[in-house]
């Protein structure tokens, strides 16, 4: 069985439903501080708290585990910077926590959400995994920390670890059983479709005076489930044999900001007003990251490359649960 830690939010819940469809069995693992139960519809559900090492342990002495997937961190960049200690204690020694108990009952295969932001600045364009990792912030510090801990003991222990730095996931479920619900919900796609939806007046574009061709920021944009599909990928590398690596998980492509409210007004048929608004600090022009590291080595392909397919399928969600 697959153990899916932080199952229940959004990128874990993808996952856990893309696995159940290829025959793995799972277990999700999750405190509902963010995640929703209602997103558990395949496998089985125990709720917990890594933050309570006994409830890891009775995970594991009641389920025959072979594998751990780990998506459970706070990800608000922002917050992590007001009070990284909320970051360190859930991100860093909750993990360490997880890691001890998959030690203990001799569990080596683990796949890592990481992410971008332990690259900190890009100081080149698109990034590859050999880019410079200096985090700018507790919550890219924290995942890095991990990452460097996961190496240690793929060292020491024999570990075999995946860490996969994701770009900007994007995009719901085809089937609209499940998609992006955060609270608060700081995504942009999310937050333009509420806009479009009249449940916010406008979408704040922070900063236009960026050196990028219309002056907003790019990013790069990847597909949930296709995030999903390369978890899979990643597991079955490390039960096939394969050694403890890392990475890049992205489209390879990058959109501005307004590039990405445009093609939303296309879809949704809303005019979407728009507000200029000072930058936010932190935000660097573009981020677009390389996967081909992950194409060639886990054979992973990404199916969604259009951006108006990814706010198709977001878009989609969004008026299933606003019925």
């Amino acid at each position: 069985m697959i153990l899916i830690v932080g199952g229940a939010g959004y990128i874990g819940s993808h996952l856990n439903k893309k696995i159940n469809e290829k025959g793995y069995e799972t277990i999700v693992f999750d405190n509902l501080s963010y995640g929703h139960r209602n997103f558990v519809k395949w496998g089985t559900f125990e709720q917990g708290d890594l933050g309570n090492i006994d409830e890891i342990r009775n995970v594991f002495k009641k389920y025959d585990i072979e594998a751990v997937m780990h998506f459970a961190a706070f990800t608000y960049v922002g917050e992590s910077v007001e009070d990284p200690q909320k970051y360190y204690l859930n991100n860093v020694k909750n993990t360490l926590n997880l890691l001890q108990v998959m030690l203990e009952e001799d569990v080596k295969h683990f796949v890592f959400s990481s992410t971008c932001a332990t690259y900190g600045d890009p100081v080149e364009i698109p990034i590859t995994e050999n880019h410079p990792q200096n985090p700018i912030n507790p919550y890219g510090r924290g995942k890095l920390i991990i990452e460097q801990v996961l190496k240690d003991y793929s060292h020491a222990y024999g570990l075999k670890y995946a860490s996969l730095r994701y770009f900007n996931a994007a995009g719901a479920d085809p089937d609209c059983k499940i998609g992006e619900m955060h609270d608060p919900e700081t995504h942009l796609i999310p937050l333009i479709l509420d806009a479009a939806d009249g449940k916010r007046e406008d979408i704040k574009i922070f900063g236009t005076d960026y050196d990028t061709p219309d002056g907003t920021c790019i990013r790069d944009y990847i597909h949930v489930t296709d995030l999903a599909d390369a978890h899979i990928l990643a597991l079955e590398y490390l039960q096939n044999g394969g050694k403890s690596d890392v990475f890049n998980l992205g489209n390879g492509n990058g959109f501005s900001v307004k590039e990405v409210i445009e093609e939303a007004r296309k879809i949704t048929g809303k005019e979407i007003k728009a507000t200029e608004a000072p930058r936010r600090s932190g935000d660097p022009p573009t981020l677009i990251g390389s996967s081909k590291k992950a194409m060639e080595i886990l054979k992973w392909k990404p199916e969604y490359h259009d951006l108006s397919k990814i706010i198709e399928t977001a878009w989609n969600w969004h008026k299933e649960v606003n019925k």
